[in-house]
This record gives C-alpha cells, sequence and structure tokens, in this order.
C-alpha cells in the first residue's frame, strides 16, 4: 500500500505552511478530530512531544504509567465513543509495550492508530540504543503500519492511518516514525483519505444475496439470531431492533455483541458460547436457520465445530469476507456494512412471531434459572456470590453504566448479570482474552463518555497486571468506579484445575496485598466488603461518590461459573452444575 496508490479529499489544512515533522503529526491529529491520546514519552519520540507542549490546550494528552495502559486506555476510548484511539510511545521497549494493546485491538476489531518514534534512519539495522523493528514485530496484528523515514511522508501516512483503522472492519494501525524524520522540515498540508486502490473496506451488498437469505428466512419454521459487535461497530442497533421485532426471532449475543439490543428485551435470549445461556446453546443445534450477524463464529462461542449447528441452513452477515466460511460454512452469505444489509433484509422480511419457537427458550431459561441463576443471587448461602454485586451494581445504576471487565471469572459473571439499556456499554477483552485490560479501557471510557457512570469489574489476579493506572487516575481524577471481586485465586484456571486436573491448584492461589491501603495511597477513596450486610451501602456509596473509587468484595473463594461448555464439546453438552 504506497502513499500514491491513495485518493485524499481536502481539508481546512490546504494552505501549506513550513513546520516540523514533529509538529506535522500533532497537526494531523488536530485534522482528524483527535481531541485526546494516551502515552508515555521517550527518546525517539521527544521531539513529537515537544511540540505537543505547545497544543495542550487542543489535544488531552493522558500520561499512563505504562504503553500497555495507553492502547487499553485508547481501546477503552474508542470502544465507548466510535472514534479512532490514539496511543503514543517511544522505540524500543515503549514500542513493544504496546503489543499486547494492538493484538487485543486487532481481533476485537478496535480502531487504534499507535504512532512510535524510532532511532535516526542513518541507525536503523545498527542494533542502535532502544532500537527495536516494530513493524516487522506488528504485522500480524495491525491492519496496516508503516516506517516514516522523511518527513514530507508524515501528512498522507497518519491520513492513511486514521482512513484504514476506522473503516471497513475496524482495527489497529501503527506508524514508527524515525527521529530524524521528526526533527526535519516540510511544506505540511494535510488532505483526509478518502480511499486505496488496494484496499476496499466496504463490500457492494449484493442484492440477490439478501434475497436468498429473506427467502430461507421467511420460511424458517425455528430460526435463531446469533448477533456479534458488527452490529454496534456498523451503528445498526435501531435496525436490528427493527428486523428482531419484526420477524419475532429470538436472539443471542457474542459478549461483544451485548449492549447491542437491551438485555431485557423480550426476544434477547442471552449469551451463547462456552459460558452462556443454556437455552441459545441448547437450541443452536436444533434451529432450522441460523442467521449470524456481525459475528465471527469464535472457538468459545461454537464449541466443537464437528457438532455446531449441523442441522441449520446457516445465514452470515459479515462485512469481512475473510470470515465468510472461515470456521462455519455459510449457505447464505451476505457480505457489506450490516447497517446496509438490515437495511434491505429488514424490507424483504415477513412479520412473524415465531411464539411457540420462542416458549422452548423460555422453558430451558426456567431450567437454567432453577439450577444456576437462583443460586448465584442466593443471599441465604454463606458466602457472597459474584453475581449479587453485579446486580446490586445494576439497581444503583439503573443498567444506565457502561460496564469494563477484566478477564477470567468475574468478566463471565459481569457479561451473564448486567443490565444494559443502551448500547456501547460492554467493554471488555473478548478475543485475546487480556488479563489487566480493564483498569486502563475504564480510563479511556471514562474519557470517551464522560456523562455516564464507568463501574470497572476486576479480578484481584487482572486488576494487579496494570495496577500501577492508579496513578493516571490519581493524576487526571477522572471518576471511575473500581470494582475489585476477590476469590484470593485465579479464578477461570482454578475452576478448570477443579473440573479437569482433579483439584490440583497449581500456582493459581493469590496472596494479595491489602488492596484499599494501595488505592488510599494514590487518593483514591476506597472501602471493603466482607459480609453481605455491607454491600448494599457500600456500593451506594460508590456510586454516589463525586470522583474515582475504589470498592473491594470479598467473595466465594470457590465459586464456579456455569452453565460450561467443556472445551471440545459440543455446546448442546453444556453442563449447568
Amino acid at each position: 500500500m504506497e502513499v500514491k496508490t491513495a485518493s485524499f479529499e481536502k481539508t481546512s489544512a490546504d494552505t501549506s505552511m513550513t513546520v516540523s515533522g514533529a509538529e506535522a503529526v500533532i497537526k494531523c491529529l488536530l485534522e482528524e478530530g483527535v481531541d485526546t491520546i494516551y502515552g508515555y514519552p521517550g527518546g525517539a519520540i521527544m521531539p513529537v512531544y515537544d511540540e505537543l507542549y505547545k497544543y495542550q490546550d487542543k489535544i488531552h494528552h493522558v500520561l499512563t504509567r505504562h504503553e500497555q495502559g495507553a492502547t487499553h486506555a485508547a481501546q477503552g476510548y474508542a470502544r465507548v465513543s466510535g472514534k479512532v484511539g490514539v496511543a503514543v510511545a517511544t522505540s524500543g521497549p515503549g514500542a513493544t509495550n504496546l503489543v499486547t494493546g494492538i493484538a487485543d485491538a486487532q481481533i476485537d476489531s478496535t480502531p487504534l492508530v499507535c504512532i512510535t518514534g524510532q532511532v535516526g534512519s542513518h541507525l536503523l539495522g545498527s542494533d542502535a540504543f532502544q532500537e527495536t523493528d516494530i513493524v516487522g514485530i506488528s504485522t500480524p496484528i495491525t491492519k496496516w503500519n508503516y516506517q516514516v523515514t522523511r518527513a514530507e511522508e508524515i501528512p498522507e501516512v497518519i491520513a492513511k492511518a486514521f482512513y484504514i483503522a476506522k473503516s471497513g472492519r475496524p482495527g489497529p494501525v501503527l506508524v514508527d516514525i524515525t527521529k530524524d524524520a521528526q526533527f526535519a522540515s516540510l511544506e505540511f498540508n494535510y488532505k483526509k483519505c478518502s480511499g486505496i486502490r488496494s484496499y476496499k473496506p466496504n463490500p457492494e451488498v449484493n442484492l440477490s444475496e439478501v434475497e436468498r437469505a429473506a427467502e430461507v428466512i421467511n420460511s424458517a419454521k425455528k430460526p435463531m439470531i446469533v448477533f456479534g459487535q458488527g452490529v454496534i461497530l456498523g451503528g445498526a442497533e435501531e435496525l436490528f431492533k427493527e428486523f428482531v421485532e419484526k420477524t419475532g426471532i429470538p436472539s443471542a449475543w457474542t459478549i461483544l455483541g451485548l449492549s447491542a439490543l437491551p438485555t431485557k428485551h423480550p426476544l434477547n435470549v442471552g449469551m451463547v458460547g462456552m459460558h452462556g445461556n443454556y437455552a441459545p446453546n441448547i437450541l443452536t443445534n436444533e434451529c432450522d436457520v441460523l442467521i449470524a450477524i456481525g459475528m465471527r463464529f469464535d472457538d468459545r462461542v461454537t464449541g466443537n465445530l464437528n457438532h455446531y449447528a449441523k442441522q441449520a441452513k446457516v445465514v452470515h452477515l459479515e462485512i469481512d469476507p475473510a470470515e465468510i466460511n472461515k470456521n462455519v460454512h455459510a449457505d447464505f452469505p451476505v457480505l457489506g456494512n450490516v447497517k446496509e444489509t438490515l437495511k434491505v433484509l429488514l424490507d424483504l422480511v415477513k412479520p412473524n412471531s415465531h411464539e411457540e419457537w420462542h416458549n422452548e427458550f423460555k422453558e430451558l431459561y426456567k431450567t437454567e434459572y432453577d439450577k444456576v441463576i437462583s443460586k448465584n443471587l442466593d443471599v441465604n448461602k454463606q458466602d457472597l456470590g459474584m453475581a449479587e454485586v453485579i446486580q446490586e451494581i445494576n439497581i444503583k445504576t439503573k443498567g444506565d453504566a457502561v460496564i469494563v471487565s477484566d478477564v477470567g471469572q468475574h468478566q463471565m459473571a459481569a457479561c451473564r448479570y448486567s443490565d444494559f439499556t443502551q448500547t456501547r456499554s460492554n467493554v471488555t477483552s473478548g478475543g485475546l482474552g487480556t488479563m489487566g485490560f480493564a483498569l486502563p479501557a475504564a480510563i479511556g471510557a471514562k474519557m470517551g463518555t464522560p456523562n455516564r457512570e464507568v463501574v470497572a469489574i476486576i479480578g484481584d489476579g487482572g486488576y494487579q497486571m496494570t495496577i500501577q493506572e492508579l496513578g493516571t487516575i490519581f493524576q487526571t481524577r477522572v471518576p471511575v468506579k473500581i470494582v475489585i471481586l476477590n476469590n484470593g485465586f485465579l479464578g477461570m484456571v482454578r475452576q478448570w484445575q477443579q473440573l479437569f486436573f482433579d483439584k490440583r491448584y497449581a500456582s493459581t492461589e493469590m496472596t494479595n496485598p491489602d488492596f484499599v491501603t494501595i488505592a488510599k495511597g494514590y487518593h483514591i477513596e476506597a472501602n471493603r466488603v466482607t459480609d453481605r450486610s455491607q454491600l448494599k451501602d457500600a456500593v451506594k456509596a460508590m456510586i454516589e461518590h463525586d470522583g474515582p473509587y475504589f470498592l473491594e468484595v470479598k467473595v466465594e473463594q470457590e465459586e464456579n461459573v456455569f452453565p460450561m461448555v467443556p472445551t471440545g464439546a459440543s455446546v448442546s453438552d453444556i453442563i449447568l452444575e
């Protein structure tokens, strides 16, 4: 993808002026509407930071305590705002510390532009101090990357970076800029990228494909929808709701699709996958038409592919051609942005209710409620459970909060039991499963939607992977609410050890510090719940507090998350206890 193959449109910066490469970087960000960036300075990116100093009134730079925190914060910002997140780091270890967040953004389709400094171009390949080939390292985990060695390349490369990151199926892009390119001068004018010859992000909608899909949907007796984050990324939530209500089709979600449809909508039948709800997992293998919308048939959703929905005709609405037939054969593939394809499909499908079929979901939900949910919410059991904490947060926030969860048992509890009334409310690491994601992501999420309550749900293990970002919260005073569900274990690993390794708890028991004292050391208001009787007042105090707040909740040590589809099993082999 050479710069000359791209097309550009005029912007307000068409008048040329002489600036340094470093200042050009800042001006490019402003032209793209960037007002917040996350990063950590260092030698090779210092010229950019020097110019950033002059633009403090226009761009808010958030100094994270680790470069990984910068990428996760940028992800949180992007996920709730729909904008491109921006992370900045220096060369060498600064750049490599971005890698986990970049990989996370790639697999979860989050638009990021990462800008790294690099040693001078004359030192490339010499193993100079803090030289690392970040372009080579990041190639498998970015949509596109590019190394700038001449200042005059900067405007066009950054314009392309933003276009690629946010168009089609979004994802991360990395631009590596040598130090001499930052110091050199150029005649600056900026034109936003509007197209690249070799890159077609939005497939044209094939009307005949949509018509064939509508025909099979209209003739279905037991149709089922599984919807993913593509609905949210495409801005198709309202169209999707109309489609569900018109067709009367029971609709289940992947964890990244969660909140695209209100959780209490009568046709929302819950989560699919390894720790999903009983009914949609069982009935995946009984439906006659499976309609996948903006999802990629991840292994955590499908279980054993040899036994996944083999009886069903599969309709797959998807923007990325690489996902069609990758894991599950699509009998009726419909390529395109779901906002475009759903609009056409909505006019072609017939009104229906599928009442008898929907009743099957209701009956299986009763089974799950009796065997799992009622026990998880039982206030008479001895120890406090994770679901009880989530339920109390639902009550106090009325389902309007953004919930940012880390990875592990608490993540599954948060996804299963959180109430959401609006879209872009569930922020979690889905595909990569990155422990340490939630704390910095919550910082970015709150900055991306400052008028909404943002609550981070984190386990005691993942929390300590990025605990240093309490310093970022202290410095910025961003009013995030942090809830640690502390069971003294790496809970999900311990659950697997209990179920599949004869309770050999190898290296999963945690000896934890005093989390409340640590939070107070960062001048963050903090409290601890050790008994159920304290929970309501503690959550109320947290939500009502004007500023950041830390709440540690001691929960049952060996609580397991059910239902569960064992690895390698069919989704219909889901176990309840």
